[in-house]
């Protein structure tokens, strides 16, 4: 049994697949069905995949979302992304270590006829964008094709175990996730307008309107009347020493490994970045027993919701504001991570610095709009849209509310009579995208008689799946919007405790005086394995900060179904501090807190290169050394230095960059963009000759498949 397989978890079901071998190096290890070669081999203990051939650094994943080109691999031969390719039965798979040698065959492979598709609406991407894109089309009767390059659909819903904030009537606000795309899955399988081809990568826009894809290896022309872009958002790189190491992931890789395909990719986790994206992925890291031994944050606070930094802080995260990364430490991989102190400017304060040990850094410093088919769709004149992050980065929430009015959008725009879009739609879909509000006082209830909800949540967010959930109305929001913060308004609370259970920041508590007025019952929200509380314990009370307020009896543990794989635990505390209880600490979640103590470390070897362009090891120094010598082209930058010129087409790179030239006192008006390339994914070039390389069979004509108008493969 695998150590670094996951086989239990409080929220995803663990279900036994089938096993079977292929080799690494040489070696036998073993996969299960239907997963990647990346997740195989982090599940065998392997995180180096291969050494670059220009410096021999290590190299592994970043993005395990087909947006980087670092974890390539050997597979039967050819070079392929590991995050993106199965392993099969047999597979013979080896690390590239410098240049991968042109396969030797003479064979002359089969060339099929290139099929063409005409649609009146392609949507590129499978999110929550795209799907609720796709059902408001569907309705209105517009022959729609969905492509998604994963097997899936779902986009990083499918990642989400926590249950989403918003707005419960317009996008499922208290609902995991997780169980969202399912529900928006078995809505689009109702239209018999709309088809999905999965496992169908979108390769470019063509000046002629067509849009290529690849569709498990064959080659496909499709001609859209309009293009709804819902491509999602890449995660942005950072620029300091080490930052190529295997063990440095963006957050989206290690939810992937983690929630997809259930693989512990880290024992010790730090993550650099207090935004929603590090907060939750923190989260998620704890409820799969991995210790996170710290966080840290560069600007004075944590910019995502109060309610996700207080969970972190409940469970005994150290959150450093006003720091940032300054290396990924160890020869091969990571073994530690050394912050430090920022002033206001940004610049790391000497002497402040801090090492800490840890296998895995977690980046999560913000998202970039894949938005390359939108711009190129524009320059070709073909009709476009875009919805979710491809638009405008904000919460998935917002993505499916903005997919719901980009379909109506483009029905009208095809003639079909569907009418204005209604107005409180926009207004809903801009108080989905609303930042954080400030932080106020925490409004904790004078009263101590009876049994009613204390809400520890002190900062306007969108959110209201309380208020809609109460069965007898007892909870308003503030104002005139899901901005407010909630208030208990009913006198007669019968104590059915479903506001903790809704509540996706885990921030509403049930305080009962009835039975004992001195010492009340207090319910909790807990979304970890059930063995780690039991009635009878005596626990830790913890305030919304994670104040340690003091020991409280557990009287009672229970699941009801409506708490959603979570538990409701009831602790006996004293009158004085039981409307302060947030959260609670078992005796096993401690010891594994002092396990995960972050103590600092010295004496470490520090990574001396701080890379910009990962494909080519371009790095910083030799990047600013042009700008100061008055380059301010991008294209001779890639001329001269190759960033930019790797497989991945400087999707991670090329903002890294514009930064140096804000550094350097450029202004961004100034530069001139890299040109970019006409296919924006790397594509064996026998594609477009009809040369079929995916498992199909050769004789199954691509355009046969292009006419099935009932294949669903969800």
């Amino acid at each position: 049994m695998s150590k670094y397989r996951i086989h239990t978890h409080p929220i995803l079901p663990v279900e036994e697949r089938p096993e079977f071998a292929f080799s690494w190096e040489g070696r036998v290890m073993h996969a299960r069905e239907g997963e990647t070669i990346a997740a195989a081999l982090f599940a065998g203990g392997v995180r180096v995949f291969g050494h670059h051939h220009k410096d021999g650094a290590p190299q592994g994943i970043f993005c395990a979302n087909g947006q980087c080109a670092q974890c390539l691999v050997m597979a039967d031969g050819l070079p392929v992304k590991a995050c993106m390719t199965a392993v099969h039965p047999g597979m013979r798979v080896e690390p590239l270590d410098g240049k991968p040698a042109l396969p030797d065959t003479h064979a002359v492979p089969e060339v099929n006829p290139i099929s063409t598709f005409e649609v009146e609406c392609l949507i590129i991407g499978g999110g929550p964008a795209g799907l609720s894109a796709a059902i408001e089309l569907g309705k209105a009767g517009v022959r729609t094709l969905l492509v998604d390059d994963k097997h899936r659909l779902g986009g990083k819903l499918i990642l989400q175990t926590h249950k989403f904030f918003g707005s419960a009537e317009a996008c499922y606000a208290g609902t995991r996730g997780i169980d969202i795309a399912t529900k928006l899955k078995e809505q689009l399988r109702q239209s018999e307008n709309v088809r999905v081809w999965l496992d169908t990568t979108a390769l470019a826009v063509f000046s002629d309107r067509q849009v290529g894809v690849l569709r498990e290896g064959h080659y496909v022309l499709v001609h859209p009347h309009v293009l709804l872009v819902a491509t999602g958002a890449r995660e942005r790189s950072l620029i300091f020493r080490g930052n190529t190491l295997p063990g440095v992931y963006g957050a989206g890789a290690f939810q992937t490994l983690l929630n997809r395909d259930l693989v512990r990719p880290a024992e010790r986790l730090f993550i650099v970045g207090g935004g929603n994206v590090g907060l939750i992925a923190g989260y998620h890291a704890l409820q799969a027993g991995i210790s996170v031994v710290g966080l840290c944050e560069a600007a004075p606070d944590c910019t995502g919701y109060k309610v996700h930094r207080d969970k972190l802080a409940r469970l005994g995260v150290p959150v450093y504001v006003s720091h940032t990364v300054l290396s990924a430490n160890g020869p091969q991989e990571v073994e530690s991570v050394t912050v430090a102190g920022v002033d206001r400017r940004w610049n790391p304060v000497p002497g402040t610095e801090k090492t800490f040990a840890c296998d895995t850094i977690l980046v999560a410093v913000g998202l970039d709009p894949v938005d390359e088919f939108t711009r190129q769709a524009r320059a070709f004149g073909l009709p476009v849209f875009a919805a979710g992050d491809a638009e405008e980065i904000a919460e998935a929430s917002a993505a499916m509310f903005t997919g719901r009015i980009r379909g109506l959008e483009i029905a009208r725009t095809l003639g079909r009579d569907v009418g204005e879009v209604p107005p409180e739609w926009h207004r809903t879909a801009e108080l989905l995208k609303s930042r954080p509000g400030a932080v106020v006082t925490e409004d904790i209830p004078k009263a101590e008689a009876g049994v009613f909800p204390v809400f520890h949540c002190s900062q306007e967010i969108p959110c209201n799946p309380c208020e809609s959930i109460c069965p007898l109305g007892g909870i308003i929001t503030e104002g005139d919007d899901i901005l407010g913060l909630p208030e208990y308004v009913g006198g007669d609370c019968s104590g059915c405790a479903r506001c903790v259970a809704v509540c996706p920041g885990l921030a509403v508590t049930l305080v009962d005086y009835r039975q004992d007025a001195g010492h009340p019952l207090v319910t909790v929200p807990c979304e970890f394995s059930a063995e780690v509380v039991g009635e009878g314990d005596v626990v830790t009370a913890l305030g919304t900060e994670g104040a340690v307020l003091g020991g409280v009896e557990v009287v009672k543990v229970r699941a009801p179904r409506f708490a959603d794989r979570a538990l409701l635990v009831q602790v006996r505390a004293p009158r004085e501090i039981a409307k302060q209880i947030a959260g609670i600490r078992s005796s096993s979640a401690a010891e594994t807190l002092a396990d995960a103590e972050s103590t600092e470390i010295s004496g470490v070897s520090s990574a001396v290169e701080d890379i910009v362009c990962r494909c080519e090891r371009v790095t910083a120094g030799e990047i600013r050394a042009l700008i100061r010598s008055g380059v301010r082209d991008m294209n001779t930058i890639k001329a001269v230095t190759r960033a930019g010129m790797g497989a991945c087409g400087g999707k991670t790179c090329t903002n890294l960059i514009k930064r140096l030239f804000r550094e350097e006192g450029v202004a961004l008006e100034e530069i001139t963009d890299n040109t970019q390339r006409p296919l924006f994914v790397e594509v064996e070039l026998g594609a477009f000759a009809g040369v079929v390389t995916g498992e199909r069979p050769a004789d199954e004509p691509p355009a046969a498949r292009a006419a099935d108008v009932h294949e669903w493969s969800m």
